[in-house]
């Protein structure tokens, strides 16, 4: 099935399956069938096998799913093992812990370069790498070629270093800074993180769980 006709609610839960499979794999399993999977998930059996049967299906009438080769099919779908150059803008507070705290490697990213517009954060170094000016954004950009960028700056800023670092060929923003990116340059790949919403959203299942 073509990636575009994959519906999204399908993409959010690959990293689920991923996780789950690796701690399996970790206690020492080798296969679980989509009855037991769906029973450790929360997710019913079908479900499962809808998801999976969208990149081929993986499981074996009778014998269930090899759980490292479910985990190493799941990698290449989620291009966990293509690593993609990264840069984070905004080294502050947020910026400092996504770095210091983020396994990137793991998750199909390699951070090559931090950034900030404080000249007290310049040449600090986080995660063996240097905070760098972000007057220097061009000049790395073009020597080093990251394909993606994480924001972890106000949202009033946000617009400006969004169009500058597409012009230099990023194509994907891990976004923190609550600006609309996609809103202004459709096509690119953008994932938004809001914790605001997030505990909005927990308010609103916890309000719904009393009643």
């Amino acid at each position: 099935m073509k990636s575009g006709l994959i519906s999204n609610s399908v993409i959010k839960r690959l990293p689920r399956y991923y996780r789950f499979l690796g701690e399996l794999k970790a206690s020492g399993m080798t296969r679980i069938s989509s009855r037991e999977l769906s029973e450790r998930m929360g997710l019913t059996a079908s479900q499962i096998r809808q998801d999976l049967n969208c990149f081929g299906g993986f499981g074996q009438q009778g014998y269930g799913y090899n759980i490292e080769m479910l985990q190493s099919e799941i990698a290449k779908i989620l291009g966990l093992d293509k690593p993609k150059n990264t840069i984070l803008i905004g080294m502050g507070n947020l910026g400092k812990a996504v770095t210091q705290h983020m396994n990137f490697e793991n998750k199909g990213f390699r951070l090559i370069g931090l950034f900030d517009s404080k000249e007290s954060l310049v040449g600090q170094v986080v995660r063996n790498l240097p905070i760098r000016n972000t007057s220097t954004l061009d000049e790395f950009c073009r020597e080093n070629l990251p394909d993606t960028a994480i924001l972890c700056i106000p949202k009033e800023a946000a617009g400006n270093i969004a169009g500058q670092l597409i012009k230099l060929g990023i194509k994907a923003f891990w976004n923190f800074s609550h600006y609309d990116i996609a809103m202004e340059h459709p096509g690119i790949q953008v994932e938004n993180m809001h914790f605001g919403d997030s505990l909005m959203t927990l308010s609103y299942r916890i309000n719904n769980a009393e009643d």
